[in-house]
């Protein structure tokens, strides 16, 4: 049997040594033991590098971050990946598992089945589950400040969240030209098999949310209403004052043109989920 490896990201609050433990030891009761753990901070590994250890498995359990890193790395792959919830949001994981949580998703390996799913390309990375473009996108700042302690700095950076969400330069859905025409304070790509689901936020959406400070690890302004703007193979998106578009890609910041194209495409690597 070929190799199984596991990624993990010790900076994430999922990962401690224990929930760690309790997943190797599911894959080991599956039949499925783990032959190495990598830590994401020692370095991502390669297909040249797993091809060589003879690995046919690799799991990732971390946050959407470190999924996407790991994964868009090994793009083209022979082996196949098991995505774990390992982060705060786990878009991914969800979209294939649901709600059921790491251990049980290991314990669960030997039924599971090769897949493939699609992605949407931009200028600035691929994402496996959601793209945000817009002032909206510049929360994921507070929220990381949060995350790393940075208490200090949190309310200045919330207030600069805020101002660019209610006054910044909005984001025109250009093509196809759909929605407000005025453009969103936060435009929503989901990742679906029939193409890209699009929403849009206005700044009293993105703002009224972000006013709520530390809530902001609870809740989510995605949370709140919107404008459905339907399902799209590809859009094009500008800034109404032709100023950078802020990015979030699979919940890490990015900072895109002016104007930003987004295409639904296939995703080049097998991933484990259930059958059906």
């Amino acid at each position: 049997m070929e190799k199984a490896w596991m990624v993990v990201n010790g900076a994430s609050g999922s990962n401690s040594d224990e929930a760690v433990r309790a997943v190797c030891d599911a894959f080991g009761q599956a039949g499925r033991p783990v032959d190495k753990v990598v830590e994401v901070r020692d370095g991502i590994p390669s297909p040249a590098d797993l091809h060589a250890a003879g690995v046919g498995m690799l799991s990732i359990f971390g946050g959407d971050g470190s999924v996407n890193a790991v994964a868009t790395g090994l793009e083209g792959w022979g082996g196949a990946v098991l995505i774990l919830p390992g982060g705060t949001a786990n878009l991914l994981a969800r979209a294939i598992h649901g709600d059921a949580d790491a251990a049980a998703i290991a314990g669960g390996a030997s039924r599971l089945v090769r897949q493939r799913r699609n992605c949407i390309r931009s200028s600035q990375g691929t994402a496996l589950a959601e793209i945000l473009a817009g002032p909206g996108a510049t929360w994921s700042d507070v929220r990381e400040q949060m995350r790393d302690g940075a208490v200090g700095d949190v309310a200045e950076t919330a207030l600069s969240a805020i101002r660019q969400s209610t006054a910044g330069p909005m984001v025109v859905l250009e093509h196809p030209a759909i929605g407000r025409p005025e453009g969103y304070s936060g435009v929503r790509l989901d990742v679906l098999a029939q193409g890209m689901e699009v929403e849009g936020y206005g700044a009293d959406t993105v703002g009224d949310y972000l006013k709520q400070g530390f809530a902001l690890l609870r809740r989510n302004f995605r949370e709140g209403p919107h404008d459905d703007l339907g399902l799209h193979p590809e859009l094009t998106c500008r800034s109404s004052e032709a100023a950078p578009i802020p990015l979030m890609i699979d919940g890490e910041r990015r900072e895109g043109g002016s104007t930003e194209r987004f295409l639904l495409a296939p995703f080049a690597l097998d991933l484990l989920a259930p059958a059906g």
